[in-house]
C-alpha cells in the first residue's frame, strides 16, 4: 500500500493587492504517494507556482492544512520551514542557481553544510551522487567552464545530496535546448526509478508526458488530475 507522502486539503492562498485581495488558490485537495512522478501544469496565472512554493515550504497558506511525510507545515515558523526544505525537499530550478565561483562538487555539497555534515563527509556523498549524474569527470570545474545541461545536471546532484523525500523541479528543461532537455527528462527518470518522488512543474506538455500523472491546474482549482502510465 502506498503512503502519502504530501496530504493537502482545502489549502487556499490569497494574496493583498493594495486594498485588494487576489485569490489565487481557491481551495485544492491533493494527495500524492511516496514514488510518485507528478507534473503540475497550467497557464500563467493558474496558480501552479504558488501551489509549487506552499509543495515546497517556501511559502504558507492562508487556510487549509498541509502534511508533508506525516508533519503538518502549514502552521510552522519560517525557521521550522527553512528546516523541513533542507530535510525533504530537493529544489531543481530552470535559471540552476549556482554559485559562479565554487566547483561543482562545492556546489552540490553545500546543502550538507546546513545540515552539518564533516568535510570528508560532504565531500564523499557530493562525489558520489555528481557521478550518479554522470558528471564524475567534472567536479572540479566551475559552472562557467560547464554546459547548460551540465550545469543542470550539477544542480540535480544537489537536489538528491541530502537524500531528501521529493525533488521539486520548477521548469527544470526551460532554459535548455530540446536534445539536452531530453537528457536531463532521462535523467529525472533514473532518478524516479530509484524509488525518489519527483513532482515538476512545467508548461510543456512533451516535457509532462515524462511523467506518470497530469495534475491540471485552472484559475486556481484543480481542473483535471490524470495517470498517464
Amino acid at each position: 500500500m502506498s503512503q502519502p507522502i504530501i496530504q493537502i486539503k482545502n489549502i487556499k492562498r490569497d494574496f493583498a493587492l493594495g486594498s485588494e485581495t487576489v485569490y489565487v488558490l481557491k481551495g485544492i485537495d491533493l494527495t500524492i504517494n511516496k514514488g510518485e512522478y507528478v507534473a503540475l501544469m497550467g497557464p500563467s496565472g493558474s496558480g501552479k507556482s504558488t501551489l509549487m512554493n506552499l509543495l515546497g515550504c517556501l511559502d504558507t497558506p492562508t487556510s487549509g492544512s498541509y502534511i508533508l511525510n506525516g508533519k503538518d507545515v502549514s502552521k510552522m515558523t519560517d525557521n521550522e520551514l527553512a528546516e523541513i526544505r533542507n530535510k525533504e525537499i530537493g529544489f531543481v530550478f530552470q535559471t540552476f542557481n549556482l554559485m559562479p565561483r565554487t566547483t561543482a562538487l562545492d556546489n552540490v555539497a553545500l546543502p550538507l553544510i546546513y545540515a552539518g555534515k564533516s568535510k570528508s563527509d560532504r565531500s564523499a556523498r557530493a562525489a558520489e551522487v555528481l557521478t550518479q549524474v554522470g558528471l564524475a569527470d567534472r567536479m572540479d570545474h566551475k559552472p562557467n567552464q560547464l554546459s547548460g545541461g551540465q550545469r543542470q545536471r550539477v544542480a540535480v546532484a544537489r537536489a538528491l545530496v541530502n537524500h531528501p523525500s521529493i525533488i521539486l523541479a520548477d521548469e527544470p528543461t526551460g532554459n535548455l535546448d530540446s536534445k539536452t532537455s531530453v537528457e536531463i527528462m532521462q535523467l529525472f527518470n533514473d532518478i524516479h526509478a530509484q524509488g525518489n518522488t519527483v513532482i515538476l512543474v512545467t508548461h510543456e506538455e512533451d516535457i509532462a508526458r515524462f511523467a506518470h500523472r497530469i495534475i491540471r491546474l485552472k484559475d486556481g482549482i484543480i481542473e483535471k488530475d490524470e495517470i498517464t502510465k
